[in-house]
């Protein structure tokens, strides 16, 4: 047992830091690599799924549920990692998610070759602050380069071509190519409903993605409105409802109870039924006052008895019970109604319209599910997505997921860079060409960074059977000679290495952000020089 002593103003010794057997420690270049090792084991399972023919994942829960993906952000999600740094990476491809949406696997990928060069420099004796000061020069390097490679795709409300093109690339390696043409429209149609274009803004709580088992994935469809997984409280209910005007209700068609306890004693046959008198009344009286203000239709997030459904069905006034808080808020947004707590309450002006309200039905078990079409807000959009098995809706959510993100960061920014690994080809000569006039010891960092970058093109090569060194050499020969910066893989084997000509491109916004984040990452792991763990806790 040993520790770490000092005194107080007295002399008297007393102890900082117990060390005790229980604890294990790593210093200096040691604790480096072994976080560099966790790091390049993480990196090494979602490099397989990078690019158009990349592998796809399963993952298989506690519970038994079965995961098929390749995008890296949900493989890592649920991937039970212990080690801290692995956890690190984690977040990277969940902020890059949250933030831009799309290139959650090529972050990692790129923070994990970084970190392979870093592991280089260390074992030649280069200091971890000079190999992250490289690294960082390199970043704004690479950044600069980024603007001078980019090109601006015009678009506009009538003209959505080149959108369409974009969300198509980030569709190229998930599970829905079958219908690619199809979920890339949904994608651009989806986000251009609910787009603010002065604002350059984009609200996705107004478009709400919904999966329903059954069909095949060509049914999936765009329905302008709200759609939910619901149905009329009663089977004898209309099944459509034209010009409807909904009362949005969070209060239950029950008689009120008094909030003390208390205990009610019936004794007789008249007693009985004038409670029942009292509780038909009151439902009544509710009923009344739904009418009273031209409501012709009824939204309650509670639900209600047989009796209250009868009376609703008798009084002709169709009714949705159960509706969840969400969707009632996504109901109030899209009719432009407001959500009532109280009877009492209602009013002509709370009341939300739509066009037209019908229930839907699928396959032969007749599940189903109410259509809320022609809103009084035009904004509200629901996608909804058809699918074989649970697992192929899913996969298709997250796939739809990326390509509606794709062309929000379109929107906000009009600028592309070539896929296919040309941009990095082309930030990579670039970095390499400034280390030569840099004389400090950070040009081996400068290159070790230009080195990083040609693991993205590897990948891609090798993960469509291409021979990987062979084709980053011609590519870097040719973009070299040329000037083209375009010229990236070839993953489909289509005889053309110009990703223009392909339309592979990556909205600028996303490339950028992976540099910015895996070389900030990887600048904070190799400044952590001291590991204390402790036994019970997982190393």
């Amino acid at each position: 047992m040993s520790a770490v002593y000092t005194t107080d103003e007295y002399g008297r010794p007393f102890i900082i830091v117990r060390e005790q057997e229980k604890k294990s420690r790593k210093t200096g270049v040691e604790a480096a690599k072994s976080h560099i090792l966790a790091a390049k084991t993480v990196a090494s399972i979602v490099r397989t799924s990078l690019g158009p023919r990349g592998l796809d994942k399963i993952m298989i829960s506690p519970d038994g549920d079965i995961i098929i993906t390749n995008d890296g952000a949900t493989i890592l999600q649920n991937m039970q990692v212990d080690n801290q740094i692995a956890k690190l990476l984690v977040d990277l491809s969940k902020s890059q998610d949250e933030e831009i949406g799309d290139g959650t696997t090529g972050i990692v990928v790129f923070a994990g070759a970084l970190l392979e060069q870093a592991e280089e420099l260390l074992e030649r004796g280069i200091h971890p602050v000079r190999i992250a000061e490289g690294f960082e020069k390199a970043s704004k390097i690479a950044v600069q380069h980024l603007d001078l490679v980019s090109d601006i795709v015009p678009w506009s409300k009538d003209d959505t071509s080149n959108l369409f093109k974009c969300a198509k690339t980030s569709l190229g390696s998930k599970i829905v190519t079958k219908c690619h043409d199809l979920f890339s429209k949904m994608a651009v149609d989806s986000v251009l409903s609910v787009a603010d274009l002065d604002r350059k803004d984009v609200d996705f709580e107004l478009v709400k993605v919904e999966g329903k088992v059954g069909g095949e994935l060509a049914d999936s469809q765009v329905i302008y409105g709200v759609v939910v997984d619901k149905d009329f409280s009663h089977p004898q209910m209309p099944k459509e409802v034209k010009d409807a005007r909904i009362s949005i209700l969070t209060c239950p068609f029950e008689p009120p109870k008094p909030k003390t306890k208390h205990k009610l004693d019936i004794s007789s046959v008249d007693e009985y039924k004038s409670l029942q008198e009292y509780e038909k009344k009151t439902f009544e009286d509710m009923i009344e006052n739904v009418k009273k203000c031209g409501s012709n239709l009824v939204v309650c997030q509670w639900g209600f008895d047989d009796e209250a459904n009868h009376l609703l069905l008798a009084h002709k006034l169709p009714a949705i019970r159960w509706v969840g808080g969400p969707e009632i808020e996504l109901i109030a947004i899209a009719t432009s109604g407001r959500i009532v707590p109280r009877f009492e309450d209602l009013s002509s002006e709370k009341l939300g319209t739509a066009g037209t309200v019908r229930e839907i039905t699928f396959g032969t078990t007749n599940e189903r599910m109410i259509v809320i079409e022609d809103c009084a807000n035009p904004k509200a959009v629901t996608i909804l997505i058809r699918g074989g098995n649970k697992m192929i809706v899913d996969e298709a959510k997250r796939s739809l997921h990326d390509a509606m993100c794709v062309v929000r960061n379109l929107i906000r920014d009009n600028r592309v860079v070539y896929g296919g690994g040309a941009v990095e080809i082309a930030c990579s000569v670039a970095v390499s060409e400034k280390a030569d006039e840099v004389s400090t010891i950070e040009q081996y960092a400068m290159r070790a960074f230009s080195k990083a970058l040609d693991q993205i093109p590897l990948t891609l090569a090798e993960n469509s059977g291409l021979e990987p060194i062979e084709t980053l050499s011609d590519l870097k020969s040719r973009q070299t000679e040329t000037g083209n910066f375009r010229l990236g893989v070839d993953c489909m084997s289509t005889g053309s290495s110009d990703m223009k000509e392909q339309y592979v491109f990556d909205p600028l916004i996303s490339k950028r952000q992976q540099f910015l984040l895996a070389t900030q990452l990887v600048k904070m792991i190799l400044k952590i020089d001291d590991v204390i763990v402790h036994s019970g806790s997982d190393e």
